[in-house]
């Protein structure tokens, strides 16, 4: 059986054009995606790579998310790991156990960030669309200020998932020193909050979003973002990019956005590829997998 018949056979969109050169999608949750649409990390990284996608930043949200991304990546060199507690889920255990039940999901993630395959910490931040609960909100600043001491203490790069909190993350951030590499996921601001992360000296990660007709603000930020501070990601297996939005997203559908941007920021698409791909190696500290 094909590639392009076993995504048939789970119901999920074919194979898109393959890119002229390989790109990396530097945000995935295969775990996630399994879940969601019954397809496995062997056969997603299969698709992928055929659709010109040879890696991937396999990212934790909580402990057994963060546990599953090392366990990938040492079974697959294509993959690294990003380990964290997605900040709803720092509220979550807090809310359900105070402080205590946040500080031991804590004493769990930090361990994992030493391992060799870790080459990030996140996606951690704040999030105020899902979490209103004042205390449930400070609790998700614990956190993040706690992931930022780690990313700076191990020398990784730091994911931060921000969502309805920009003034709040860039607080946080100068109050803590950002990290030497930070990456802002799933990009969320205008053009104004692009500039203002990129003067700390942010990698902007533009998402299937960026695709959609009620998305001005992500297309305005694509456009003031240096060509070496922009990254490309699925988080899937959500925000599936046009003309497949609607369906579950995997790391094959990775060149939907990436040929939409280049058409968008008048790009040689070749040329944007390899861009992305050194950018992604720059943002997560150096190459990993096989050399093309």
């Amino acid at each position: 059986m094909t590639i392009a018949q076993e995504l048939e056979a789970l119901g999920l969109p074919g194979l898109p054009e393959p890119l002229p050169r390989p790109v990396i999608d530097n945000h995935t949750h295969a775990d996630e995606t399994m879940r969601v649409s019954k397809l496995g990390a062997e056969l997603s990284l299969r698709a992928a790579a055929a659709a010109g996608v040879n890696r991937i930043v396999q990212v934790g949200c909580d402990v057994a998310s963060s546990r599953y991304a090392v366990e990938l990546a040492e079974r697959d060199p294509r993959v690294v790991a990003a380990v964290a507690l997605h900040p709803n889920d720092a509220a979550r255990r807090f809310l359900a156990g105070g402080e205590s039940a946040l500080e031991a999901a804590l004493a769990v993630i930090e361990p994992l960030v030493a391992s060799p395959v870790v080459r990030a910490v996140g996606e951690t931040g704040i999030d105020y669309y899902r979490t209103r609960d004042a205390s449930a909100r400070e609790a998700q600043e614990i956190s993040f200020r706690r992931h930022i001491g780690w990313a700076k203490a191990a020398g990784k790069t730091l994911v931060i998932h921000d969502r309805d909190a920009h003034d709040e993350i860039l607080r946080v951030l100068d109050d803590e020193g950002a990290p030497e590499r930070f990456v802002m996921h799933c990009f969320s601001g205008d053009a104004d909050f692009a500039e203002r992360c990129l003067e700390r000296g942010a990698w902007l990660s533009f998402p299937g979003v960026t695709t959609y007709p009620s998305a001005p603000n992500l297309r305005e930020a694509a456009l003031v973002t240096p060509l070496d501070r922009l990254l490309v990601e699925t988080d899937a297996p959500y925000l599936t990019p046009k003309p497949v939005r609607g369906r579950p997203n995997a790391p094959y559908l990775l060149p939907h956005t990436v040929r939409f941007l280049a058409e968008l920021l008048e790009v040689d698409l070749a040329e944007f590829c390899d861009q992305i791909t050194a950018n992604t190696f720059a943002a997560f500290g150096g190459k990993w997998g096989d050399d093309d």
